[in-house]
């Protein structure tokens, strides 16, 4: 999910965080692990921001925050109007700088790690493995790609990039598979019978 707007208020939670002199960041973006992830650490999840940002050739930082799905829903509704949690959101940076200049950030991602869980369990791959999918998912986003309105242009670009970056099926992927898998389609159609059957 994206949402195209003014996000100065999750970005100054972002530049508090890089401000604190507790936490590196430097060039390279910022990861905030408020809920751990099995086999996921932020140096790592930093390193693949990085490759995934070059392969998806998005200019500018990219920050990654990992937290619960209680914190993930109220971002959904505080900035699309949605009051559910999703697994993640993409924040891409539209606002300048004080002085004038654009900003070197590219966005803000937020994944909910308890839905990259029970995705990883439902799909048979690891925590971090999912992680990962959904970080590049957003960084899709981030560089201006949107799958709901693009004829496909997005699922291609992340089936390409997953390829090259080694990762189980795309996010797009598998939504689409979900919707056109035949035996679920006989399963509703079998519960629409059984329901009309017994009224």
């Amino acid at each position: 999910m994206v949402w195209e707007g003014p996000q100065v208020e999750l970005s100054c939670l972002f530049a508090c965080l890089q401000n604190c002199p507790f936490v590196d960041s430097s060039e390279r973006g910022l990861v905030i692990l408020q809920k751990k992830v099995t086999g996921v650490n932020r140096l790592s999840l930093e390193c693949f921001v990085r490759q995934a940002r070059r392969a998806a050739g998005l200019r500018g930082t990219v920050n990654v925050l990992v937290t619960g799905s209680t914190e993930v829903r109220s971002l959904n509704h505080r900035f699309r109007g949605k009051d559910k949690a999703t697994d993640v959101l993409s924040f891409p940076a539209t606002f300048a700088s004080s002085n004038g200049h654009k900003s070197s950030l590219a966005g803000d991602i937020a994944i909910s790690a308890e839905i990259a869980a029970k995705n990883a369990v439902r799909l048979g791959h690891p925590p971090a493995a999912e992680v990962k999918i959904l970080t590049l998912h957003g960084i899709l986003h981030l560089a201006g790609l949107n799958h709901e309105r693009d004829n496909g242009a997005m699922a291609r670009k992340e089936a390409e990039l997953r390829r090259a970056l080694k990762l189980p099926s795309a996010l797009i992927e598998r939504a689409h598979a979900a919707t056109t898998d035949p035996t679920k389609k006989k399963k509703k159609r079998k519960r629409h019978r059984a329901r009309v059957a017994s009224v």
